[in-house]
């Protein structure tokens, strides 16, 4: 059953200012004061509703007031009216202090009935008032959090364009347009030397996401490690890392890169957030490929890694398919169980993506006999089969 339809609402600037009067809101509020309602003709408006009480809210606001002061600056003429969730007048102003533009007045039955004009279900919700395609069912906060004050002038028009993108950078950029920035054609080393990425040229590059206050990336960095050494050592350092961090603070970033042997973006650099927002990054760790040709070769970098070590390089489908196919023949050449001198129980072939060989000790990978009786592995190398002389 098909559930309800709502339509599509739009508002725009005018409106604004016909609903305050009719609401008897005669002026708005700034930190410094009481400010006219004339102040806003002519301006793109736009609603924040949000309150002190909202750690989300809270922690939004800064990212706001960068894309709002860099849009001051850029000459955009832009107002941005905060509209309160807060339960008392207390919490209200001391939200207000945090913010550099205007405030619709406390009055929590106000407050209140424009929440429910707007379809405000949840906060922080920002609410660009245009007439070319946004909705008031649509929150601008996720664009925000992703493109900052590229996203101007708010409109859907202008997120499938920064959407639009995204894709080409995914699809064509070169090293120089994903990993440098504005001012900076470098990365750093994690003894602080500065390498520029004009040296990555024809190399396979990995761009990892991670951080350091996670269990599974400080995990995976040790097999990234080992590959890397690897392949470094034995072709002549044909592939390169790139930390992308997401680490909480800049001392979180600093453990992280100086642990590693690889290279990384700068914690202060805009650059981390994009290629996150670019490749589609929702969870650490995460591992990018890129080929020497600059063109992407895995988005799963870190199962092919985990699955299959240096033997993976250059990490193309191809190379993949071939693991997996020689993997296959290996596992059909063995039998399905054994008997091993060394183990009471009858040992079954299994598929063990990592595990350590009870008998040599040494690092296992895919292929094991194990008992399922107990916690018992063998390399398929070091069985020692029953034989029928030894079984009387």
């Amino acid at each position: 059953m098909e559930g309800p339809v709502y339509e599509a609402k739009f508002f725009g600037s005018d409106d604004i200012m016909k609903i305050f009067a009719a609401e008897g809101v005669e002026y708005l509020l700034s930190c410094d004061g009481k400010v006219p309602l004339s102040s806003c003709n002519g301006k793109t408006i736009c609603l924040f509703f949000s309150a002190n009480w909202c750690r989300p809210c809270r922690t939004f606001i800064p990212r706001l007031v960068e894309l709002y002061d860099t849009l001051k600056k850029k000459g955009k003429n832009l107002e941005i009216i905060f509209i309160s969730f807060d339960r008392s007048e207390d919490g209200f102003e001391a939200h207000l202090k945090s913010m550099p533009w205007l405030a619709v007045p406390f009055d929590a039955n106000l407050h209140r009935r424009l929440i429910d004009r707007y379809q405000v279900v949840r906060i922080p919700s920002f609410v660009p008032l245009c007439s070319d395609g946004i909705t008031v069912e649509e929150d601008m906060i996720g664009c925000i959090e992703d493109y900052g004050a590229e996203a101007f002038p708010f409109t859907n028009k202008r997120r499938e364009e920064l959407k639009a993108l995204d894709q080409r950078k995914r699809e064509k950029a070169t090293l120089e347009e994903l990993l440098a920035h504005e001012g900076r054609n470098f990365l750093i080393t994690g003894d602080d030397r500065k390498v520029p990425v004009s040296e990555l040229a024809c190399k396979t590059i990995g761009l990892y996401f991670c951080a350091d206050w996670s269990p599974p990336c400080r995990a995976f960095t040790i097999q990234l490690t080992d590959v890397y050494n690897n392949l470094n050592s034995a072709k002549d350092h044909c592939f390169e890392v790139v930390l992308i961090s997401t680490d909480r603070d800049l001392k979180e970033f600093n453990v992280n890169r100086r642990s590693m042997p690889w290279l990384s973006i700068p914690y202060m650099d805009r650059t981390r957030n994009d290629l996150c927002r670019i490749f589609d990054v929702k969870g650490i760790p995460a591992l990018v490929l890129i080929g020497p040709e600059g063109k992407v070769v895995s988005m799963n970098g870190k199962f092919v890694v985990s699955s299959f070590g240096a033997a993976a390089f250059p990490f193309t489908d191809s190379r993949i398919r071939d693991l997996e196919a020689a993997l296959r023949k290996e596992g059909e050449a063995l039998p399905q169980e054994v008997e091993d001198v060394k183990h009471e129980h009858v040992l079954k072939l299994d598929m063990a993506k990592a595990y350590v060989c009870d008998f040599c000790k040494e690092q296992g990978r895919f292929w094991a006999f194990s008992c399922y009786v107990c916690d018992y592995d063998l390399h398929p190398s070091c069985v020692e089969k029953v034989t029928k002389d030894e079984s009387f």
